[in-house]
């Protein structure tokens, strides 16, 4: 009985070892599950900047790695910058999960990394403090899948005689190459190292992996949009234009994006005018990307200037849209101070052969001068200078409102206010000259609006490239309503007095020139809403004119039916019955009631048809 006991306590403790051994088991496995998960997935590997090992507990790889590191130039002199790129070699399909690049003394690969990097694209890549200096150190920041990544390393003020990059990738968690020996490059005094060529592909934009985006903008970085709020991300109408300063406050990432087949462009001037600026132009040059920095003086082909003004060069072209990124120092020879306020002006345009033509769209101008190394911020902008806009207003209150208003009181109200005079003269031709002398004080002050802003009369050149943005016929057009517009008044002071024979001369010329010049408003208002200057949406403008021009041709026409038919139901057997006195004060008052209704429904409406454009450009 003892021995059987005792034979089921030794089973029984067995068991439990037994599970407590599987317990163990389990949670190694499970450890080993969140290490192979996790073990790299931030790019948080400071830790290993000193031995370049990742410390996944496997042996590195000993075949030659898949990947080549690549520089843009061979040589350096101290504070100089050089491209590093990481790339797969182009014979092999594999990518790249993780990594780790510093660059060392050639002669002492196991000293302290030397020199720091700049970011060409945060999203990809984040900078890490391996010993002493913040950034001498990048690796990733997700462990996505990637075929290539870029930084910009800058020379210390006092750099090793040679310098080689060393980087560290991770293909999987126990696939991957330690200390990947890439270029050495050398200072200017000395004999480049001819242990590395340098890949002559380096030299030119590399392409971005990931789409631009809007996050961040007025917290990390200083963006400029158009429309207002659009994200390049997610929308391919999206003009959009970032920038932001390195951490250690040398130099500045712009990030340039735009629906075009041409180019985009952007620039820095110091007003609000085009002329002595700062240029910065991604063109699209048969399927790739030119990035190019240029100084346009007056309104001319920018001044293309050395490609070294630039580095950190990437683009992406998809579905017509044009995207480029670019690092530029703050301090530049020939260039503008970034540490200076500016006009951010966003533009543009065709391109053939290398040939950039003159944008057809008014460039998006911010609202603002902004200092580009200042403190982020979500600029705001318009493509109608304010000139423009008063231009506008001006033209359409005269002639959607004053002058349609003035002109329809001289046909149908001379008999509404029979026996109301101001000033010795009767209301209706007081409030018809009013109105027409204001119009024509309005017109003037609009017509040398456009003046002021082009500086004179837009001319047109023969050849395509230097062509502007055409007006049209628009200007012309408005300059025959100014002419008539100041003959009317004229032809009102000389006018006839009412006995005289000449008098329906006056009659026939002041209606004929008064209709002339509406007509000719109207199709100048119709050619203006299309103007570059002043784009309204389409097709409401279009729409919402048309429908304007319907009002007020319903409304007169209602009138003179409304006339017509009263003078009808004036028979002659109603004569005979009742006096001429006794008809007059019948018909007044009838055409009172239906005149004044009508009057005020012409005004409320169109109140509410200027109303809706004058919203519409406050908006541009």
């Amino acid at each position: 009985m003892y021995r059987v006991e005792l034979h089921c306590r030794n089973w029984q403790h067995r068991g439990e070892a037994s599970a407590m051994w599987r317990l163990y088991f389990t949670l190694a496995a499970l450890t080993w599950c969140v290490d192979s998960v996790g073990g790299f997935s931030n790019g948080k590997v400071g830790v290993a900047c000193g031995d370049m090992e990742p410390q996944h507990g496997h042996e590195p790889r000993p075949e030659p790695p898949p990947y080549m590191v690549s520089v843009d130039k061979s040589t350096f002199s101290p504070g100089e910058n050089i491209t590093v790129s990481l790339q797969v070699a182009s014979s092999d399909p594999m990518f790249f999960r993780g990594f780790l690049m510093e660059a060392r003394d050639a002669g002492k690969l196991d000293s302290p990394a030397v020199g720091f990097f700049i970011l060409t694209d945060p999203h990809q890549s984040q900078l890490l403090q391996c010993g002493h200096t913040q950034g001498s150190g990048v690796s990733h920041t997700r462990n996505t899948k990637k075929t290539q990544v870029q930084a910009v390393w800058e020379s210390p003020e006092k750099p090793p005689q040679r310098v080689q990059f060393l980087v560290t990738v991770v293909h999987g968690y126990k696939i991957y190459w330690v200390k990947i020996a890439g270029p050495v490059v050398s200072l200017r005094e000395m004999t480049a190292a001819p242990t590395t060529a340098v890949s002559p592909q380096t030299t030119s934009p590399t392409a971005l992996s990931t789409q631009f985006s809007s996050v961040g903008c007025g917290h990390s970085k200083s963006c400029l949009r158009d429309p207002v709020g659009c994200d390049p991300e997610s929308d391919p109408h999206c003009f959009f234009l970032s920038f932001t300063t390195d951490e250690a406050g040398r130099s500045v990432m712009f990030e340039l994006s735009g629906p075009t087949e041409g180019y985009v462009s952007f620039a820095l001037s110091h007003d609000k005018w085009m002329g002595n600026d700062d240029v910065y132009l991604c063109e699209n040059d048969r399927g790739s990307v030119t990035i190019s920095a240029g100084y346009v003086s007056g309104r001319t082909h920018p001044e293309l200037a050395a490609e070294e003004a630039l580095w950190g060069r990437a683009w992406r072209l998809v579905d017509g849209v044009i995207q480029c990124r670019f690092h530029r120092s703050i301090h530049l020879h020939n260039r503008f101070n970034l540490n200076q306020s500016y006009f951010l002006f966003l533009a543009h345009g065709r391109s053939h052969n290398g040939l950039i033509y003159k944008h057809h769209h008014q460039p998006l101008i911010s609202t603002i001068q902004k200092v580009i190394t200042g403190l982020p911020e979500d600029l705001s902008g318009s493509r109608s200078p304010l000139l423009i806009k008063f231009h506008g207003v001006f033209m359409l209150t005269v002639w959607m409102w004053i002058v349609s208003t003035a002109a329809l009181i001289a046909r149908h109200y001379k008999d509404f206010w029979p026996d109301t005079t101001v000033l010795g003269q009767r209301l209706w031709f007081q409030l018809h000259r009013t109105m027409m002398v204001l119009a024509v004080v309005l017109t003037s002050a609009a017509f040398t609006l456009p003046f002021i802003y082009r500086r004179g009369w837009s001319k047109c050149c023969l050849e395509e490239a230097f062509r502007p943005m055409g007006a049209g016929s628009h200007p012309y057009i408005g300059c025959a309503v100014m002419a008539l517009s100041i003959i009317q008044p004229i032809m009102a002071i000389l006018r006839p007095v009412p006995e005289s024979p000449r008098r329906i001369i006056f009659r026939w010329l002041h209606f004929g020139a008064g209709t002339a010049a509406q007509i000719l408003a109207t199709v100048c208002v119709f050619l203006g809403a299309a103007q570059q200057a002043l784009l309204l949406p389409s097709p409401w403008s279009p729409a919402v004119l048309t429908g304007w021009l319907l009002w007020i041709m319903m409304v007169d026409l209602l009138l003179l039916i409304h006339q017509c038919r009263l003078r009808g139901n004036s028979s002659s057997d109603d004569k005979e019955n009742i006096s001429f006195a006794q008809l007059d004060r019948l018909q007044h008052g009838e055409i009172s009631k239906v005149k004044k209704m009508v009057l005020v429904v012409f005004l409320i409406g169109n109140t509410g048809f200027l109303a809706a454009f004058i919203k519409t450009i406050a908006s541009l």
